[in-house]
């Protein structure tokens, strides 16, 4: 099977090949002799009933700082293709919606990985409250007064952006910290949407366990332990990546949720679970190729491949 692939993404010269998921998933589907071809987001278009990208022929090579050639660009009727993968990162914001009403009038004649329907449809701080007994005691609010009374049952507390990523504007907030106020005023400048108001979850200090599902199933995980002075696990501002295994607790909530995200079309997800709590599911571009086979664990591109390939036979 020889596929056409549009990739739709993040400027490909500024990416770090060896923690790029992307990047991943693009080698493994040249290497199976699919026809790549690369595009922004602002390279979309609809007109006349026909939603067109102006893009680029793609060839990649794991070699740091030439890992990719593009040929001569030119428009083409994205209905034409068999897959999109729409891999920009977020902000999950209008630019981002925009993209995925865009995709929905081809898919899944040409399959766009994620169904960009369903994307829309489960920003990822809000989707995880579908499964809420899985989650710490949260909070979506844009009231002060509800944030502090959150605060003064749970005295250790996480606030961050509803639609933010990568561990943005997440802030960690004890008991008595005078510092609330002038955050809620911060993200009142600086955000229309609420906030999401977490319980401090101690096991932090253990591990942010990012766990990868193709098509519903469990395919890896690795864990992600925080920098010393740091709330975050993110790898962009210093936290450590582990080999793990899944615990029982972690094996009931891919038990669980795992049926759902098949039947909404969701591919490639990332779960991220502190101690016994499921904080975000990631269907935008969800991240951990890399890290999970640097480890020893699955191929998570050639899986992912295995269900698109499955999915258009």
């Amino acid at each position: 099977m020889t596929l056409t692939v549009a990739i739709q993404m993040d400027p490909i010269e500024k990416i770090d090949i060896n923690g790029d998921s992307t990047f991943a998933l693009a080698l493994e589907a040249q290497g199976r002799g699919h026809a790549l071809f690369y595009y922004g987001p602002r390279d979309l278009s609809w007109r006349d009933g026909k939603v067109t990208a102006f893009m680029r022929p793609l060839s990649v090579k794991n070699v740091k700082r030439d890992h990719f050639t593009l040929g001569d660009g030119s428009v083409q009727d994205l209905s034409k293709l068999d897959v999109v993968l729409m891999r920009q990162d977020p902000p999950f914001d209008m630019s981002y919606i925009s993209a995925t009403h865009m995709l929905e009038r081809i898919h899944p004649k040409t399959l766009v990985v994620n169904d960009p329907a369903e994307v829309r449809n489960a920003p990822e701080k809000l989707f995880v409250t579908t499964f809420a007994e899985f989650i710490p005691p949260t909070l979506i609010s844009s009231d002060p007064r509800e944030i502090r009374a959150f605060r003064d049952t749970h005295r250790d507390i996480i606030l961050k952006p509803l639609y933010g990523n990568g561990g943005a504007g997440v802030f960690r907030v004890r008991e008595g910290d005078e510092n609330l106020g002038s955050l809620l005023e911060m993200f009142t400048a600086f955000y229309r949407e609420p906030v999401i108001v977490q319980r401090y979850i101690p096991d932090v200090r253990k591990g942010d366990k990012r766990i990868i599902l193709v098509d519903g199933e469990f395919a890896g995980a690795i864990n992600r332990v925080p920098a010393e002075g740091e709330a975050r696990s993110n790898m962009h501002v210093g936290g450590r990546p582990e080999a793990t295994e899944l615990t029982a607790r972690e094996k009931a909530i891919c038990a669980a949720i795992g049926p759902e995200l098949k039947k909404r079309g969701f591919i490639f997800t990332g779960i991220d679970v502190i101690g016994d709590y499921m904080t975000e599911i990631n269907v935008t571009s969800p991240t951990g190729i890399h890290e999970v086979r640097r480890f020893g664990g699955a191929d998570i591109a050639a899986l992912v491949w295995d269900a698109i390939e499955k999915k258009k036979r």
